[in-house]
Protein backbone atom coordinates (compact mmCIF):
# COMPACT_ATOMS: atom_id res chain seq x y z
CA UNK A 1 0.00 0.00 0.00
CA UNK A 2 1.38 3.39 -1.04
CA UNK A 3 1.82 5.79 1.87
CA UNK A 4 2.26 9.48 1.27
CA UNK A 5 5.29 11.05 3.00
CA UNK A 6 4.96 13.43 5.88
CA UNK A 7 5.27 16.59 3.84
CA UNK A 8 7.20 19.73 4.70
CA UNK A 9 6.15 22.73 2.61
CA UNK A 10 8.93 25.27 2.13
CA UNK A 11 8.16 28.83 0.98
CA UNK A 12 9.73 29.50 -2.41
CA UNK A 13 11.89 32.57 -1.90
CA UNK A 14 14.71 34.34 -3.69
CA UNK A 15 17.40 32.51 -1.71
CA UNK A 16 16.26 29.21 -3.27
CA UNK A 17 16.36 30.50 -6.86
CA UNK A 18 19.29 31.14 -9.18
CA UNK A 19 19.34 32.54 -12.70
CA UNK A 20 16.40 34.96 -12.36
CA UNK A 21 16.76 38.74 -12.28
CA UNK A 22 13.28 39.38 -10.88
CA UNK A 23 10.50 37.51 -9.10
CA UNK A 24 6.86 38.48 -9.56
CA UNK A 25 4.30 37.56 -6.91
CA UNK A 26 1.12 36.31 -8.64
CA UNK A 27 -2.25 35.09 -7.36
CA UNK A 28 -0.97 31.52 -7.56
CA UNK A 29 2.68 31.82 -6.60
CA UNK A 30 5.97 33.18 -7.84
CA UNK A 31 6.86 33.84 -11.49
CA UNK A 32 10.58 34.10 -12.29
CA UNK A 33 11.62 36.74 -14.82
CA UNK A 34 14.93 37.08 -16.64
CA UNK A 35 14.61 40.84 -17.04
CA UNK A 36 13.79 43.23 -14.19
CA UNK A 37 10.40 44.94 -14.05
CA UNK A 38 11.76 48.33 -15.07
CA UNK A 39 13.28 46.80 -18.22
CA UNK A 40 10.07 44.95 -19.10
CA UNK A 41 8.18 48.24 -18.80
CA UNK A 42 10.33 49.80 -21.51
CA UNK A 43 9.24 47.41 -24.27
CA UNK A 44 5.72 46.35 -25.21
CA UNK A 45 6.89 43.64 -27.63
CA UNK A 46 4.98 40.38 -27.11
CA UNK A 47 7.86 38.22 -28.30
CA UNK A 48 10.21 39.70 -25.71
CA UNK A 49 7.57 39.39 -22.98
CA UNK A 50 7.14 35.68 -23.76
CA UNK A 51 10.88 35.00 -24.05
CA UNK A 52 12.05 36.67 -20.85
CA UNK A 53 9.28 34.97 -18.82
CA UNK A 54 10.42 31.54 -19.99
CA UNK A 55 12.93 30.64 -17.26
CA UNK A 56 15.86 29.33 -19.29
CA UNK A 57 18.70 28.69 -16.87
CA UNK A 58 16.54 29.38 -13.79
CA UNK A 59 16.67 26.69 -11.14
CA UNK A 60 15.67 25.98 -7.57
CA UNK A 61 18.84 25.19 -5.64
CA UNK A 62 18.84 23.79 -2.11
CA UNK A 63 20.34 21.26 0.27
CA UNK A 64 18.19 18.51 1.77
CA UNK A 65 17.96 14.89 2.90
CA UNK A 66 14.64 14.46 1.11
CA UNK A 67 13.90 11.20 -0.67
CA UNK A 68 10.82 12.71 -2.35
CA UNK A 69 10.40 16.17 -3.87
CA UNK A 70 7.25 17.66 -5.35
CA UNK A 71 6.80 21.03 -7.06
CA UNK A 72 3.38 22.47 -7.86
CA UNK A 73 3.60 24.78 -10.87
CA UNK A 74 1.29 26.53 -13.29
CA UNK A 75 2.84 26.43 -16.71
CA UNK A 76 1.97 28.54 -19.74
CA UNK A 77 3.06 27.04 -23.05
CA UNK A 78 2.67 28.31 -26.59
CA UNK A 79 1.25 26.52 -29.61
CA UNK A 80 1.11 27.81 -33.19
CA UNK A 81 -1.95 27.38 -35.38
CA UNK A 82 -1.24 24.89 -38.15
CA UNK A 83 2.25 24.05 -36.84
CA UNK A 84 3.34 20.77 -35.24
CA UNK A 85 2.64 20.69 -31.48
CA UNK A 86 5.47 22.06 -29.38
CA UNK A 87 6.97 19.59 -26.88
CA UNK A 88 6.05 19.97 -23.24
CA UNK A 89 8.56 21.73 -21.04
CA UNK A 90 10.87 19.45 -19.09
CA UNK A 91 11.99 19.82 -15.47
CA UNK A 92 15.48 18.43 -14.82
CA UNK A 93 16.45 17.32 -11.31
CA UNK A 94 20.18 17.26 -10.62
CA UNK A 95 21.51 15.71 -7.41
CA UNK A 96 25.10 16.59 -6.56
CA UNK A 97 25.56 17.74 -10.13
CA UNK A 98 24.20 14.61 -11.82
CA UNK A 99 20.87 14.18 -13.58
CA UNK A 100 18.60 12.19 -11.25
CA UNK A 101 15.20 12.61 -12.90
CA UNK A 102 13.07 14.39 -15.46
CA UNK A 103 9.37 15.24 -15.45
CA UNK A 104 6.83 17.56 -17.03
CA UNK A 105 3.88 19.35 -15.48
CA UNK A 106 0.34 18.55 -16.54
CA UNK A 107 -2.43 21.09 -16.89
CA UNK A 108 -1.53 24.73 -17.22
CA UNK A 109 -2.39 27.43 -19.72
CA UNK A 110 -1.90 27.35 -23.49
CA UNK A 111 -1.36 30.41 -25.69
CA UNK A 112 -2.56 29.61 -29.21
CA UNK A 113 -0.81 31.96 -31.65
CA UNK A 114 -1.65 32.39 -35.31
CA UNK A 115 1.55 33.36 -37.15
CA UNK A 116 -0.41 34.55 -40.18
CA UNK A 117 -2.63 37.04 -38.33
CA UNK A 118 -0.70 37.69 -35.11
CA UNK A 119 -3.73 36.81 -32.99
CA UNK A 120 -3.34 34.96 -29.68
CA UNK A 121 -6.02 33.00 -27.84
CA UNK A 122 -5.68 31.64 -24.30
CA UNK A 123 -6.87 28.25 -23.05
CA UNK A 124 -6.62 28.11 -19.25
CA UNK A 125 -5.87 25.02 -17.18
CA UNK A 126 -5.10 23.89 -13.63
CA UNK A 127 -1.90 23.78 -11.60
CA UNK A 128 0.19 20.66 -12.21
CA UNK A 129 2.71 18.75 -10.10
CA UNK A 130 6.15 17.38 -10.89
CA UNK A 131 7.37 14.62 -8.58
CA UNK A 132 10.76 13.01 -8.02
CA UNK A 133 11.27 10.11 -5.61
CA UNK A 134 13.79 7.44 -4.74
CA UNK A 135 16.47 10.08 -4.19
CA UNK A 136 17.89 8.54 -1.02
CA UNK A 137 17.96 9.98 2.49
CA UNK A 138 21.53 11.30 2.55
CA UNK A 139 22.34 15.00 2.52
CA UNK A 140 22.58 16.29 -1.05
CA UNK A 141 22.70 19.40 -3.18
CA UNK A 142 19.61 19.59 -5.40
CA UNK A 143 19.08 21.68 -8.51
CA UNK A 144 15.62 21.68 -10.09
CA UNK A 145 15.96 23.30 -13.52
CA UNK A 146 12.79 24.90 -14.85
CA UNK A 147 11.67 24.48 -18.49
CA UNK A 148 13.25 26.85 -20.98
CA UNK A 149 10.27 26.82 -23.36
CA UNK A 150 7.27 27.68 -21.17
CA UNK A 151 6.71 30.23 -18.45
CA UNK A 152 6.19 28.90 -14.95
CA UNK A 153 4.45 30.11 -11.82
CA UNK A 154 5.95 28.30 -8.84
CA UNK A 155 3.14 27.44 -6.43
CA UNK A 156 4.47 25.09 -3.73
CA UNK A 157 7.59 23.08 -2.89
CA UNK A 158 7.04 19.93 -0.81
CA UNK A 159 9.63 17.50 0.52
CA UNK A 160 9.78 14.72 3.07
CA UNK A 161 12.75 16.36 4.83
CA UNK A 162 13.70 19.94 5.57
CA UNK A 163 15.18 22.22 2.93
CA UNK A 164 17.80 24.93 3.30
CA UNK A 165 19.46 27.19 0.72
CA UNK A 166 22.56 25.63 -0.80
CA UNK A 167 25.80 27.11 0.50
CA UNK A 168 27.87 29.40 -1.68
CA UNK A 169 30.48 27.18 -3.35
CA UNK A 170 32.52 30.17 -4.51
CA UNK A 171 31.91 29.52 -8.19
CA UNK A 172 32.26 32.33 -10.69
CA UNK A 173 29.08 33.79 -12.19
CA UNK A 174 28.77 33.76 -15.98
CA UNK A 175 26.25 36.21 -17.46
CA UNK A 176 25.36 35.39 -21.08
CA UNK A 177 23.06 37.12 -23.57
CA UNK A 178 22.02 35.79 -26.96
CA UNK A 179 19.19 34.71 -29.24
CA UNK A 180 16.84 31.71 -29.31
CA UNK A 181 19.78 29.31 -29.67
CA UNK A 182 21.20 30.61 -26.40
CA UNK A 183 17.66 30.57 -24.97
CA UNK A 184 17.61 26.83 -25.69
CA UNK A 185 15.46 26.36 -28.77
CA UNK A 186 15.13 22.63 -29.58
CA UNK A 187 17.45 21.47 -26.78
CA UNK A 188 16.36 18.25 -25.09
CA UNK A 189 15.90 19.80 -21.65
CA UNK A 190 16.80 22.88 -19.57
CA UNK A 191 20.11 21.54 -18.25
CA UNK A 192 21.18 20.55 -21.79
CA UNK A 193 20.89 23.89 -23.56
CA UNK A 194 24.32 24.79 -24.85
CA UNK A 195 24.93 27.52 -22.22
CA UNK A 196 23.91 25.15 -19.41
CA UNK A 197 26.23 22.45 -20.72
CA UNK A 198 29.13 24.89 -21.12
CA UNK A 199 28.54 26.25 -17.61
CA UNK A 200 28.66 22.74 -16.19
CA UNK A 201 31.99 22.01 -17.90
CA UNK A 202 33.35 25.40 -16.86
CA UNK A 203 32.25 25.00 -13.25
CA UNK A 204 30.42 28.35 -13.18
CA UNK A 205 27.01 29.65 -12.12
CA UNK A 206 24.96 30.55 -15.19
CA UNK A 207 22.65 33.53 -15.65
CA UNK A 208 21.18 33.00 -19.10
CA UNK A 209 19.75 36.05 -20.84
CA UNK A 210 19.28 34.17 -24.10
CA UNK A 211 16.04 35.75 -25.32
CA UNK A 212 14.40 34.01 -28.27
CA UNK A 213 13.87 36.50 -31.11
CA UNK A 214 14.96 39.35 -28.84
CA UNK A 215 18.74 39.73 -28.92
CA UNK A 216 18.31 43.12 -30.57
CA UNK A 217 20.88 45.35 -28.84
CA UNK A 218 18.11 46.83 -26.69
CA UNK A 219 19.54 49.44 -24.29
CA UNK A 220 17.46 48.10 -21.39
CA UNK A 221 19.06 44.66 -21.82
CA UNK A 222 22.50 46.24 -21.66
CA UNK A 223 21.54 48.16 -18.52
CA UNK A 224 20.18 44.99 -16.92
CA UNK A 225 23.52 43.29 -17.64
CA UNK A 226 25.40 46.32 -16.32
CA UNK A 227 23.53 46.07 -13.01
CA UNK A 228 23.79 42.26 -12.60
CA UNK A 229 26.74 41.01 -10.52
CA UNK A 230 28.90 38.76 -12.69
CA UNK A 231 32.50 37.61 -13.07
CA UNK A 232 32.34 36.60 -16.74
CA UNK A 233 30.17 38.11 -19.49
CA UNK A 234 29.39 37.11 -23.05
CA UNK A 235 27.11 38.57 -25.71
CA UNK A 236 26.15 36.67 -28.84
CA UNK A 237 25.09 39.24 -31.42
CA UNK A 238 23.65 39.08 -34.89
CA UNK A 239 21.07 36.56 -35.99
CA UNK A 240 18.01 38.29 -34.51
CA UNK A 241 19.01 41.60 -36.09
CA UNK A 242 18.88 39.86 -39.47
CA UNK A 243 15.74 37.84 -38.62
CA UNK A 244 13.87 41.01 -37.77
CA UNK A 245 15.52 43.18 -40.45
CA UNK A 246 15.80 45.64 -37.59
CA UNK A 247 18.59 48.02 -38.58
CA UNK A 248 21.06 48.91 -41.29
CA UNK A 249 24.85 48.85 -41.19
CA UNK A 250 25.01 52.57 -40.34
CA UNK A 251 23.11 51.96 -37.09
CA UNK A 252 24.67 48.61 -36.25
CA UNK A 253 28.21 49.64 -35.32
CA UNK A 254 27.19 52.51 -32.99
CA UNK A 255 24.57 50.27 -31.38
CA UNK A 256 27.18 47.60 -30.62
CA UNK A 257 29.53 50.24 -29.19
CA UNK A 258 26.73 51.60 -27.00
CA UNK A 259 25.74 48.12 -25.81
CA UNK A 260 29.31 47.28 -24.82
CA UNK A 261 29.89 50.72 -23.27
CA UNK A 262 26.85 50.22 -21.04
CA UNK A 263 28.00 46.79 -19.88
CA UNK A 264 31.44 48.18 -19.15
CA UNK A 265 29.91 50.86 -16.88
CA UNK A 266 29.08 48.11 -14.38
CA UNK A 267 31.84 45.63 -15.23
CA UNK A 268 34.88 47.68 -16.25
CA UNK A 269 37.43 44.85 -16.00
CA UNK A 270 35.50 41.57 -16.25
CA UNK A 271 36.33 39.28 -19.17
CA UNK A 272 33.81 40.25 -21.88
CA UNK A 273 33.39 37.97 -24.88
CA UNK A 274 31.64 39.03 -28.10
CA UNK A 275 30.40 36.02 -30.09
CA UNK A 276 29.28 36.33 -33.70
CA UNK A 277 26.53 34.13 -35.23
CA UNK A 278 26.92 30.43 -35.84
CA UNK A 279 26.52 29.28 -39.43
CA UNK A 280 23.00 29.74 -40.82
CA UNK A 281 22.99 29.26 -44.61
CA UNK A 282 19.76 31.11 -45.35
CA UNK A 283 21.20 34.35 -43.95
CA UNK A 284 24.94 34.13 -44.62
CA UNK A 285 24.64 36.51 -47.58
CA UNK A 286 20.90 37.09 -47.80
CA UNK A 287 19.30 39.78 -45.62
CA UNK A 288 16.15 39.32 -43.61
CA UNK A 289 13.51 39.33 -42.54
CA UNK A 290 13.04 35.65 -41.82
CA UNK A 291 9.59 34.16 -42.30
CA UNK A 292 7.98 30.77 -41.76
CA UNK A 293 7.62 28.64 -44.87
CA UNK A 294 4.16 27.14 -44.48
CA UNK A 295 4.46 24.79 -47.47
CA UNK A 296 5.57 21.86 -45.30
CA UNK A 297 3.10 22.24 -42.45
CA UNK A 298 0.85 19.51 -43.86
CA UNK A 299 3.80 17.14 -43.39
CA UNK A 300 4.27 18.29 -39.80
CA UNK A 301 7.42 20.27 -40.55
CA UNK A 302 8.10 23.98 -40.12
CA UNK A 303 11.01 25.68 -41.84
CA UNK A 304 12.10 29.28 -42.16
CA UNK A 305 13.24 31.19 -45.20
CA UNK A 306 15.04 34.48 -45.86
CA UNK A 307 12.84 37.11 -47.46
CA UNK A 308 15.53 39.62 -48.38
CA UNK A 309 17.51 40.09 -51.59
CA UNK A 310 21.33 39.83 -51.59
CA UNK A 311 21.42 42.95 -53.76
CA UNK A 312 20.02 44.90 -50.79
CA UNK A 313 23.40 44.63 -49.05
CA UNK A 314 24.46 47.67 -51.07
CA UNK A 315 21.79 49.69 -49.28
CA UNK A 316 23.14 48.66 -45.88
CA UNK A 317 20.98 45.61 -45.12
CA UNK A 318 22.66 43.22 -42.72
CA UNK A 319 23.68 39.63 -43.35
CA UNK A 320 25.57 37.28 -41.05
CA UNK A 321 28.84 37.70 -42.95
CA UNK A 322 28.55 41.48 -42.75
CA UNK A 323 27.85 41.27 -39.02
CA UNK A 324 30.83 38.98 -38.40
CA UNK A 325 33.16 41.35 -40.25
CA UNK A 326 31.87 44.33 -38.26
CA UNK A 327 32.06 42.59 -34.90
CA UNK A 328 35.60 41.44 -35.56
CA UNK A 329 36.59 44.98 -36.57
CA UNK A 330 34.91 46.59 -33.55
CA UNK A 331 36.44 44.20 -31.03
CA UNK A 332 39.89 44.66 -32.58
CA UNK A 333 39.44 48.44 -32.34
CA UNK A 334 38.16 48.42 -28.75
CA UNK A 335 40.54 45.78 -27.40
CA UNK A 336 43.48 48.13 -27.94
CA UNK A 337 42.23 49.94 -24.83
CA UNK A 338 40.31 47.02 -23.30
CA UNK A 339 42.55 43.95 -22.94
CA UNK A 340 39.72 41.97 -21.30
CA UNK A 341 37.52 42.22 -24.41
CA UNK A 342 37.58 39.16 -26.68
CA UNK A 343 36.00 37.95 -29.93
CA UNK A 344 34.83 34.47 -30.96
CA UNK A 345 33.65 33.65 -34.47
CA UNK A 346 30.43 31.67 -34.04
CA UNK A 347 31.36 29.37 -36.92
CA UNK A 348 33.99 27.84 -34.63
CA UNK A 349 31.03 26.57 -32.58
CA UNK A 350 28.94 25.42 -35.56
CA UNK A 351 30.31 25.67 -39.09
CA UNK A 352 30.24 24.08 -42.54
CA UNK A 353 31.42 20.63 -41.45
CA UNK A 354 28.91 20.60 -38.60
CA UNK A 355 26.10 21.61 -40.96
CA UNK A 356 26.81 18.61 -43.18
CA UNK A 357 26.62 16.25 -40.21
CA UNK A 358 23.97 18.02 -38.11
CA UNK A 359 21.78 20.21 -40.34
CA UNK A 360 19.46 22.81 -38.81
CA UNK A 361 16.04 21.09 -38.82
CA UNK A 362 14.06 24.28 -39.47
CA UNK A 363 16.90 26.18 -41.21
CA UNK A 364 17.38 28.42 -38.13
CA UNK A 365 17.67 26.39 -34.92
CA UNK A 366 19.91 23.47 -33.90
CA UNK A 367 18.68 20.16 -32.54
CA UNK A 368 19.57 18.60 -29.19
CA UNK A 369 22.75 16.94 -30.48
CA UNK A 370 23.96 20.25 -31.89
CA UNK A 371 23.33 21.99 -28.55
CA UNK A 372 25.68 19.46 -27.00
CA UNK A 373 28.29 20.08 -29.65
CA UNK A 374 28.09 23.87 -29.31
CA UNK A 375 28.28 23.63 -25.52
CA UNK A 376 31.34 21.37 -25.66
CA UNK A 377 33.01 23.58 -28.26
CA UNK A 378 32.35 26.76 -26.29
CA UNK A 379 33.74 25.24 -23.10
CA UNK A 380 36.80 23.95 -24.95
CA UNK A 381 37.53 27.33 -26.52
CA UNK A 382 36.55 29.69 -23.71
CA UNK A 383 36.97 28.03 -20.30
CA UNK A 384 40.39 26.47 -20.94
CA UNK A 385 43.61 27.78 -19.37
CA UNK A 386 44.39 29.93 -22.42
CA UNK A 387 40.77 30.92 -23.13
CA UNK A 388 39.10 34.25 -22.37
CA UNK A 389 37.31 32.77 -19.35
CA UNK A 390 40.35 31.05 -17.87
CA UNK A 391 40.26 30.87 -14.07
CA UNK A 392 42.97 33.50 -13.66
CA UNK A 393 41.15 36.04 -15.87
CA UNK A 394 38.19 36.73 -13.58
CA UNK A 395 38.38 40.05 -11.76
Amino acid sequence: MHTEPSWITTPITADLLRGALDLERTERGLRPHRLPAWARAQCADGQLAMAEAQPSGVRLVFRTRADVIELDALRTKTEYTGAPPRPDGVYDLLVDGRLAGQADASGGNVLIADMTTGSVDVRRGPVGTVRFDGLGEGAKDVELWLPYNESTELVALRTDASVEPAPDRGRRVWLHHGSSISHGSNAASPSTTWPALAASVGGVELINLGLGGSALLDPFTARAMRDTPADLISVKIGINLVNADLMRLRAFAPAVHGFLDTIREGHPDAPLLVVSPVLCPIHEDTPGPSAPDFSNLAEGRLRFTAMGDPAERAAGKLTLNIIRDELSRLVTQRSADDPNLHYLDGRSLYGEKDLAELPLPDALHPDAATHRRIGDRFAGLVFTDDGPFAADRAV
